[in-house]
């Protein structure tokens, strides 16, 4: 790991000012588990620093076992050549030249290897980070396929990557941000297959956070990344699982991993890559289709159907005789649009408490919600039982919304049709109508449509959206990404 620093102060032959420097530094006696381990390599002072949480204790032992049986003639002369190269029972070694880098290495994880005499130092990655083990996401789950998904240790995500992907185009390129986090980011791409162009505004933007940390991982990285930040719609996209993120590297898109996060960004992506699932490809391809159109049903039920519904109900002209059914059939007490956003307040008070209720108490939540408050409410005339209904296809839609991301803008944008149609009546439907296909036509990502490949249209495209195409036959990458390999042919079939 490298770190560029505008001032390097070079490391010390003696290694009493070393420990000094980095004891200064570090705060050693008061940060308890920063740890200084002084020995002897066949009479040379040696000593290791590195933090007690991110160190595999096993390794650590075996190293120095290794090493203090050493004689006096196996060190020196050219005791760091001789340790490094004869006596370092260990792979994943390096070589770091000032303390700035030194500091930067223990504060990242991996053990630092210091010897008297000598003004460079031995970086030893014996890292264990704290974690848990890969397990199904909740919120990417199917019913058929692996289990496994990102954990919190960029190591092991891009491990989980690799092992699906096993291509030597495979690139991962590493970078540090934040001043004071010095948080690893890692950005994934094939070589070979990604635009050139997109790739270098991907890492031209990472580049240039200029922050103090990341504690909030990815979603920090998305703002800094992404070009505004009052559009709801999300210019990226989030994945827990790998075998979506390798996917989209086929594909041509870009990942970037940010450390402590489970969750991968992938760009660029348009707003067609949100309402995709891995569950329709882990069924035959008709059973596929129709997930995906019960998917789309369901997420246009979620934006459009109360603001249609109240434009028929407060229009009672505009409702054909067998539509009568759907109401209502009694006059409300309240206006429907003040009903509708009382119950859009309710759904998302409920949601909420969801998220910080106990599993165990998950279930008594929902009865209060669905049984006590909603019959109540409908017994006592604050709300018409239609209300109820469509409200319930709405919170059914928005649940069926593979993008959390974009279910939450899918909320905002209903609740501002609901406000417009409930003033302004059917034109106030059609404005907002108007000014969402405006929004989502000026929309970019990374400086690609969001609406393609319906806007510019691109018939074939548009087509693999609608239709889940069986794998065998062949397929196209993206046309928007303008891929340097543009179909998924093996190259000697080409």
């Amino acid at each position: 790991m490298s770190v560029n620093f505008t001032k390097q102060t070079p490391i010390s032959p003696k290694l009493n000012k070393n420990l000094e420097y980095i004891g200064e530094k570090l705060g050693i006696g008061l940060s308890f588990d920063l740890l200084i381990r002084e020995f002897k390599i066949g009479r040379k002072k040696v000593a290791f620093v590195f933090l007690d949480g991110f160190v595999s204790s096993d390794l650590v032992t075996l190293v120095m076992q290794s090493l203090m049986d050493a004689r006096r003639e196996d060190v020196v002369p050219n005791s760091l050549e001789k340790i490094y190269s004869r006596l370092l029972p260990y792979g994943e070694t390096s070589f770091v030249n000032n303390f700035e880098e030194v500091v930067a290495e223990i504060l990242a994880g991996p053990l630092v290897f210091l010897i008297d005499g000598e003004n460079r130092a031995i970086v030893v990655d014996t890292r264990e980070y704290p974690g848990r083990d890969p397990e199904e996401p909740d919120v990417e789950k199917i019913t058929r396929g692996s289990r496994d998904g990102f954990v919190e240790t960029l190591l092991f995500n891009i491990a989980l990557v690799r092992r699906r992907v096993r291509d030597p185009g495979l690139r991962t390129e590493v970078m540090q941000v934040g001043s004071r986090s010095l948080t690893d980011i890692a950005l994934l791409y094939i070589d070979d297959i990604v635009n050139p162009y997109i790739l270098e505004r991907v890492r031209e933007r990472l580049q240039k956070i200029k922050v103090d940390g990341l504690p909030m991982a990815e979603k920090s990285v998305e703002e800094f990344i992404t070009d505004t930040f009052w559009n709801p719609f999300p210019e990226v996209r989030y994945t827990e699982r790998p075998d979506v993120a390798a996917v989209h590297l086929l594909e041509g898109h870009v990942c970037i991993i940010v450390d402590t996060s489970p969750a991968v960004i992938i760009a660029p992506v348009t707003l067609f890559h949100h309402v995709q699932h891995a569950e329709e490809f882990r069924h035959n391809p008709i059973i596929g289709l129709y997930i995906r159109w019960v998917r789309l049903i369901g997420i246009a039920v979620s934006v459009f159907l109360i603001p249609l519904w109240l434009i028929i109900a407060e229009n009672p002209g505009l409702m054909p005789e067998f539509l009568e059914l759907i109401g209502p059939r009694e006059e409300p007490a309240l206006p429907l649009f003040i009903q509708f956003v009382f119950a859009n307040i309710g759904l998302d008070l409920i949601r909420m408490a969801s998220i910080h209720t106990p599993s165990p108490m998950a279930t008594a939540l929902g009865l209060v919600g669905a049984l006590l408050i909603g019959e109540i409410a409908v017994d006592v005339g604050f709300f018409v039982p239609e209300v109820l209904l469509y409200i319930g296809l709405v919170a059914i839609g928005v649940f069926a919304t593979p993008s959390w991301e974009l279910g939450l803008a899918n909320r905002l944008i209903h609740i501002i049709l609901l406000v417009l149609t409930g003033f302004f009546n059917y034109y106030g439907f059609l404005a907002g109508l108007l000014l969402l296909l405006v929004l989502l036509k000026r929309t970019s990502s990374f400086g690609l449509p969001y609406l393609w490949p319906l806007i510019p249209f691109d018939g074939p495209s548009m087509l693999s959206i609608l239709l889940r195409k069986p794998v065998p036959v062949k397929g196209y990458r993206p046309a928007f990404l303008k891929t340097q390999d543009p179909d998924t042919a093996p190259p000697g079939e080409k």
